[in-house]
C-alpha cells in the first residue's frame, strides 16, 4: 500500500516561530504614524496590540522566536496537523504531478486561524488582559479567537462582516458556542460604523471596516486589546508552525516541493506554509515557486498598487506598505469572505514586489468547481477560502499534464467548509455569480491610497 499521509509525534512540534524578517534581502518598509509620517517603534503599537505581538511585529533581527510552553500544550490538542498525498486527484486530473495537502482543517475552529489565536490569547493573558476585540470575514478566526480566549479566561467580543454573518449563521453560532459577543459590521456601537452607515445604509460590510470597529472598541474599553487574524507580520510569524512541520513532513514522504500555493486574503496561511520553504530559496539557492491564489473580485496583488495605505477603512491603523486596491475598496459578496481584504500584508508584498512569490486571481466559480472535485477525490470539502488554493493547484497539474513534467505541489488546505454548505447550494442551483472589477473602479479606489502617499 502506497503511504498517503504523514504525521509528527507530539514531542517533534515546533519549538520556535521562524520570522523570515530576519533574512529578508530586503527588509519592509516601517510603519508610519498617519500624522507625522515618521517611522513607528514597538511602544506606539501598544495601546492597540498587547506587548508581546507588538514587539513581535517589528522584530527584523531574531529569526527563530521561543514558541510559550503552555501555547504548545494547546497546540498538542490538534498538532501536527497531517500531510496528505492526493493520490485520487492525481488521478483525476490524469496529471504526472504529485500533489500534497497540509490539513489545517483538522483544529477544533476547523481552521489554521487557531495557531496565532492560541498565541495571541496566550500572551494577553500573560500581560493582564482581560477582554481582547477582533473583525472577522467568514467567521473562521473569530471562531478560532473565541475558542482561544476561553482556554485562557479572557473576555471576546467579535465584530464579523454584514454579508458573512447573514450568509454563514452556522460561524455565528460557533463563535457563540465558545462564549464570544457577536456584532455585524458595520453597526451603531461604534462611531466608525455609524458613519460608514450615515454614507449607505446598506453597507454589506468589509474586513477594512469590521478592522475600523474593533479597533475603535479595543482603545476605548479599559484592559482591552485589539487581535488581528491576518496580514501583520506577528500573525504570519505564529502560522509558520504550519510550514515547519510540513518541512519534516515532505521530508517523511522522500520529495520536497516545486510548488508551494495557499489562498490569499490577507496573507496567514500562505505565510504559514511558504516563509519556511522559502527561507531556503533565499539562503541556499532553491528554486521553489510560491503561488498566492486570491479573488478575481478582490485583486490586490495582481492588480493593486504597492504604496502605503490604511488597514482599514476609517483609517485608525498605522500607515503600511503594501499591495493594495485602496482602503475604501468595497470587495463583492463572494462566499470566500476570509478573502475579501483590500491589501496584503507588510512582508507579503515586500516578497512580491521583490519576486520572491507570484499570484494568480480565481473566479469565483471556478473555485467551486475545483473544491467539489476535491470533495469528490479527496473526501474532504473545503472552504471557499481553500477552493482558490485548490484551482490553482488543478491549474498547475494540468500544465505538467500538458509538459509531461513530474513536478511536487504542496498547497494548504486552511480549513473545511462544513458550516459553508449554502455556498456549496448556491454552486449548485446555478446561481452563484463570478464577480469582475473594472479598471476604471480600480483606480478610483486606489485613489484614496494615492493621496496619502503625497
Amino acid at each position: 500500500m502506497k503511504p498517503k499521509k504523514f504525521t509528527l509525534p507530539e514531542s517533534e512540534i515546533p519549538t520556535h516561530f521562524f520570522n523570515i524578517q530576519a533574512i529578508m534581502p530586503n527588509k519592509p518598509l516601517p510603519f508610519l504614524n498617519p500624522a507625522t509620517k515618521e517611522p513607528l517603534k514597538s511602544e506606539d503599537l501598544y495601546p492597540i496590540f498587547c506587548k508581546a505581538c507588538a514587539d513581535q511585529e517589528l522584530n527584523q533581527t531574531d529569526e527563530w522566536i521561543p514558541i510559550p510552553e503552555p501555547v504548545r500544550e494547546q497546540y498538542a490538542s490538534y498538532r501536527c496537523t497531517p500531510l496528505v498525498r492526493a493520490y485520487e486527484l492525481e488521478a483525476a486530473l490524469g496529471t504526472p504531478a504529485h500533489i500534497y495537502f497540509k490539513n489545517e482543517a483538522v483544529s477544533p475552529a476547523g481552521s489554521h486561524k487557531l495557531n496565532s489565536a492560541i498565541a495571541q490569547a496566550y500572551y494577553a493573558k500573560e500581560q493582564g488582559i482581560t477582554n481582547l476585540t477582533t473583525e472577522t470575514g467568514a467567521g473562521q478566526w473569530g471562531g478560532a479567537l473565541s475558542y482561544a480566549t476561553k482556554k485562557f479566561g479572557i473576555e471576546c467580543a467579535v465584530y464579523m462582516v454584514k454579508v458573512s454573518y447573514e450568509q454563514k449563521p452556522y460561524r455565528r453560532s460557533i463563535m457563540q458556542t465558545f462564549g464570544a459577543a457577536i456584532t455585524p459590521s458595520p453597526s451603531m456601537s461604534t462611531r466608525a460604523g455609524k458613519d460608514i452607515i450615515t454614507r449607505n445604509p446598506n453597507d454589506q460590510g468589509s474586513l477594512g471596516c469590521a478592522i475600523s470597529e474593533a479597533i475603535e472598541l479595543a482603545v476605548t474599553t479599559p484592559n482591552c486589546k485589539y487581535a488581528l487574524g491576518s496580514v501583520l507580520n506577528h500573525v504570519c510569524l505564529h502560522q509558520s508552525i504550519i510550514g515547519l512541520e510540513a518541512e519534516k513532513q515532505m521530508a517523511l514522504a522522500g520529495e520536497y516541493p516545486d510548488i508551494v500555493i495557499a489562498c490569499f486574503g490577507g496573507g496567514s496561511n500562505f505565510s504559514g506554509i511558504a516563509y519556511p520553504f522559502m527561507r531556503h530559496n533565499i539562503q541556499e539557492g532553491r528554486k521553489t515557486r510560491f503561488i498566492a491564489a486570491e479573488p478575481y473580485s478582490c485583486p490586490k496583488l495582481t492588480r493593486g498598487k504597492f504604496e502605503y495605505d490604511f488597514g482599514d477603512e476609517a483609517g485608525m491603523t498605522p500607515l503600511l506598505p503594501m499591495y493594495t486596491l485602496g482602503h475604501t475598496f468595497k470587495p463583492a459578496s463572494i462566499h470566500a469572505g476570509g478573502l475579501r481584504y483590500h491589501g496584503a500584508g507588510v512582508i507579503l508584498s515586500q516578497l512580491m514586489k521583490d519576486g520572491l512569490m507570484e499570484a494568480v486571481d480565481i473566479e469565483q466559480k471556478d473555485s467551486f468547481a475545483a473544491g467539489v472535485l476535491f470533495a469528490r477525490t479527496e473526501g474532504i470539502i473545503p472552504a471557499p477560502e481553500s477552493c482558490h488554493a485548490i484551482a490553482a493547484t488543478v491549474q498547475e497539474a494540468l500544465k505538467c499534464k500538458e509538459t509531461g513534467e513530474q513536478k511536487t505541489i504542496l498547497f494548504n488546505l486552511s480549513g473545511h467548509g462544513f458550516v459553508d454548505m449554502s455556498a456549496y447550494d448556491q454552486y449548485f442551483s446555478g446561481e452563484m455569480q463570478n464577480y469582475h472589477v473594472s479598471d476604471e473602479d480600480l483606480s478610483r479606489f486606489i485613489k484614496s491610497a494615492d493621496a496619502l502617499n503625497q
